[in-house]
C-alpha cells in the first residue's frame, strides 16, 4: 500500500466545471444562499453521524457534541463553517465535491443558465456547495471521517480542478472530526464577514436547524445565534406563519411560500409528529422516473431517511418531515420498506394529506386551484394507483371542461341535462384541439358539459372502470353513444333538414372501399356538422392510450371504427357517385384520422384525392 504525501491535482467532472463557471460569473445577484447551504449540509453531516453512531458508538466516544460553528476573520478575508458531523475521507471529498452524482444535472445547468434567479434552483438540485464559488475566490476543506485517523485537504480555485493532499500536523490538530470548509472570500464579499450580517442569513433561512450554530467572533466568547429546535415537536399555538415559511424553506431548500401547511401529533397506538407542506411551485424532479418522494423520516428527532416512501409516488410533490417516537433508532433501510408500524403511518398520513387538499378546496378553492394547476398530473396518478382511495381522489380532481375550468365532478354532475346518466370525456394532446373535436358536436347541442383530459396520465386511469356518485365515465371516443333521450338545447339541428343517406347501401360502399383499414362502419350518434369520426370499438382501448401506448412500443393500435353522418353531404354522394366512391370513402376516413391527431397512411395519396375534389368543385 503507498502512502499519498503529496497533493495531487485532478479535474472536475465537465458538468462541475461548467456548473463553477456559472457560479464564478455569477449569473444571478442573489448570493446569501451559500451560507444556507453550507449550514443544511453540516447539518446532514451531523445528521449521519447520529446515525452511524447507533451501530457504532464509538465514533462519538469523545464527547463532543454535533454542532456547527461559524468563524469570520477580517485579517485574512476568511469565512470558514465548521462541523463535528461525520467527515469524508480521501475518496468521499473526491466524490462528493468532484462529480456531481445526482441525475438532472444537464437539466439543472439548462435551466440555471437561464433563470432569473437561480437561489431556488440550487437549493432544489442539492449543489449547494458549489454556490460558495459566488463569494469565494478560493475553498479549502479539511476532513477527518469519524473513527479515522487521516485527515485531508480539498482545495481549488473554481477553475478546472482540484487539489487533494494530505492535512498538515497544524490543520489536522483543528479538525477532531468533522468538516471544515474555509472561503477566502472575494472583495465584494467582505459583508459576509460582519457578525450582524450572518447572523441575520441564519435567522432567515436555518434557525430551525437542529444543531446547534455557533458564531465565533474574533474577539469574545462563541455564542448561538439559531433557536436548533424541531419546530415539529412544537403546539402549533406557539408558531406563527412566518414560522412555517421559514421551516418549510430549509426543510425543501425551497424559496417559494408553501400553500399548504399540515402540522399535527399522531397519538394512540403510534405516536408521531408530522409537518408537511405542499408547494406553490413545481420542484425540477417532479416527473423524474424514480417518482421519489421528498418527506424526511425522523426517529426521536434523528434523521433516518429521506427517501423511505412516507407518501405514496402521486404525492410525491409533498415537502417536510414525519418524527416516530416508536421506530427502533437502528432500524435499517431494508426494514424501511417492510415495517408494519411504518406502513400504518403511511396509511395514517396519507389519508390526512388527502383530507386536507379537500377541505382546502372546499374553504379555499383558489388556493387550492393553484396547487391543481401545478400538481394535478400527479395526483390524477392516484386514480389509476390507488384502488382504496379512487373515489376520494375522484372528488378531489379538478378539470377543464366544455364549461369551464377547474371543474369539480360533483358541479359537472350538479349540471347534468335531463335524462343524461354518465359523465362524458374525450382524451387528447391539448384543449384547443378536442374543443374543435367533431366527436363533441352531438353532446354540444345539446348542452352536455365533457371533461377535456390532455394529461398523459388521463389517457390510463380514465381506462379503469370508473364512476362518481353512481354515475359512469364514459368516453366520447370509445364504444357507442346514444343521445336520443337527451334533448337538443334550442331544438336546432345544424343539418336536420338535409336528406339522409340509405343507410345499408352507404355502410356497404365504405366498408368495400376501406376493406381491412376499419374493424366496422356505422351512422353516428355523435355528428351534426362533421362528415366523419373515428372511435374505438366497446371493448378496445380508448383511442388516446393506444396511441400513447404504440409510441412506447407497448401494443399495437387496432382498427378503428369509422362513424359517419349520414346527413352531410359529402357522406350522401356516395351513394349516387359510384364512380368516386372509393376516392371518397378513403376521404372520408383520412379527414378522420387528421381529425384525430393523426397522420394519413400515405399522405400522397391523400393530397391527390383532395386535388381531384377541389377541381372538380371547380368544374375544371
Amino acid at each position: 500500500m503507498t502512502t499519498i504525501t503529496a497533493a495531487e491535482s485532478q479535474p472536475f467532472q465537465a458538468e462541475v466545471a461548467e456548473l463553477l463557471h456559472l457560479m464564478v460569473h455569477s449569473v444571478y445577484s442573489e448570493t446569501d444562499i451559500f451560507l444556507r447551504e453550507l449550514i443544511s449540509n453540516a447539518s446532514d453531516a451531523c445528521d449521519k453521524l447520529r446515525y452511524e453512531a447507533i451501530a457504532n458508538p464509538s465514533l462519538i466516544t469523545d464527547g463532543t457534541p454535533p454542532e456547527i460553528r461559524i468563524v469570520p476573520n477580517k485579517a485574512a478575508d476568511t469565512l470558514a463553517v465548521v462541523d463535528t458531523g461525520i467527515g469524508m475521507e480521501r475518496q468521499e471529498l473526491i466524490d462528493n465535491l468532484g462529480t456531481i452524482a445526482r441525475s438532472g444535472t444537464r437539466s439543472f445547468l439548462s435551466k440555471l443558465t437561464e433563470a432569473k434567479d437561480g437561489a431556488n434552483l440550487i437549493g432544489q438540485f442539492g449543489v449547494g456547495f458549489y454556490a460558495a464559488f459566488m463569494v469565494a475566490e478560493k475553498i479549502v476543506v479539511t476532513s477527518r471521517r469519524a473513527g479515522s485517523d487521516e485527515v485531508w485537504v480539498w482545495s481549488s480555485e473554481g477553475g478546472s480542478g482540484f487539489e487533494i493532499a494530505p492535512a498538515s500536523e497544524e490543520a489536522a490538530s483543528r479538525v477532531a472530526r468533522g468538516t471544515e470548509i474555509a472561503l477566502h472570500l472575494k472583495k465584494d464579499a467582505a459583508k459576509y464577514l460582519e457578525a450582524y450580517e450572518i447572523e441575520r442569513i441564519v435567522r432567515e433561512y436555518s434557525d430551525n436547524i437542529q444543531f446547534p450554530i455557533l458564531l465565533v467572533p474574533e474577539e469574545g466568547e462563541p455564542r448561538q445565534i439559531n433557536s436548533a429546535s424541531a419546530l415539529w415537536q412544537r403546539s402549533k399555538s406557539e408558531l406563527k406563519p412566518e414560522d412555517y415559511a421559514q421551516a418549510y424553506k430549509q426543510i425543501a431548500g425551497a424559496f417559494d411560500e408553501p400553500a399548504m401547511t399540515l402540522h399535527y401529533r399522531a397519538e394512540g397506538r403510534q405516536s408521531y409528529a408530522v409537518l408537511l407542506f405542499a408547494p406553490s411551485q413545481k420542484p425540477f424532479d417532479l416527473f423524474q422516473v424514480e417518482r421519489k418522494g421528498k418527506v424526511k423520516l425522523y426517529v426521536r428527532r434523528v434523521f433516518i431517511a429521506d427517501d423511505a416512501e412516507l407518501l405514496p409516488a402521486y404525492l410525491r410533490f409533498i415537502r417536510g418531515v414525519i418524527d416516530s417516537e416508536d421506530l427502533p433508532l437502528n432500524i435499517s433501510r431494508e426494514m424501511l420498506q417492510n415495517n408494519p408500524q411504518l406502513a400504518q403511518i403511511r396509511k395514517a398520513v396519507t389519508g390526512r394529506v388527502i383530507g386536507e387538499l379537500e377541505t382546502l378546496g372546499e374553504k379555499e378553492p383558489e388556493t387550492f386551484a393553484k396547487i391543481w394547476d401545478a400538481f394535478g398530473p400527479v395526483i390524477k396518478e392516484g386514480l389509476w394507483e390507488d384502488f382504496e382511495r379512487r373515489d376520494k381522489l375522484l372528488a378531489l380532481a379538478r378539470f377543464t371542461t366544455t364549461s369551464g375550468e377547474n371543474r369539480s365532478l360533483k358541479q359537472v354532475v350538479d349540471d347534468f341535462k335531463p335524462n343524461q346518466t354518465e359523465i362524458y370525456y374525450l382524451v387528447g394532446d391539448s384543449v384547443e384541439r378536442l374543443k374543435s373535436n367533431p366527436k363533441l358536436e352531438s353532446a354540444r347541442a345539446r348542452g352536455i358539459e365533457v371533461l377535456l383530459l390532455t394529461d398523459p396520465v388521463d389517457a390510463f386511469w380514465s381506462s379503469a372502470p370508473l364512476d362518481f356518485g353512481g354515475k359512469p365515465l364514459k368516453s366520447l371516443s370509445q364504444g357507442d353513444v346514444d343521445f336520443g333521450l337527451i334533448p337538443l338545447a334550442d331544438d336546432k339541428d345544424d343539418n336536420k333538414d338535409e336528406p339522409a343517406a340509405d343507410a345499408a347501401t352507404t355502410i356497404a360502399v365504405i366498408k368495400d372501399a376501406l376493406g381491412e383499414r376499419v374493424s366496422d362502419v356505422r351512422a353516428s350518434q355523435r355528428l351534426t356538422a362533421s362528415a366523419s369520426c373515428l372511435v374505438a370499438g366497446g371493448d378496445a382501448r380508448d383511442r388516446a392510450l393506444e396511441r400513447l401506448l404504440a409510441q412506447q412500443n407497448r401494443g399495437a393500435i387496432t382498427k378503428p371504427v369509422l362513424e359517419i353522418n349520414l346527413r352531410h353531404p359529402l357522406v350522401a354522394a356516395l351513394a349516387t357517385d359510384t364512380a368516386q366512391a372509393k376516392d371518397l370513402s378513403l376521404l372520408l376516413f383520412e379527414q378522420a384520422q387528421i381529425l384525430d391527431g393523426e397522420m394519413p397512411d400515405d399522405p400522397a395519396a391523400f393530397a391527390g384525392r383532395m386535388n381531384q375534389l377541389v377541381l372538380r368543385g371547380l368544374g375544371k
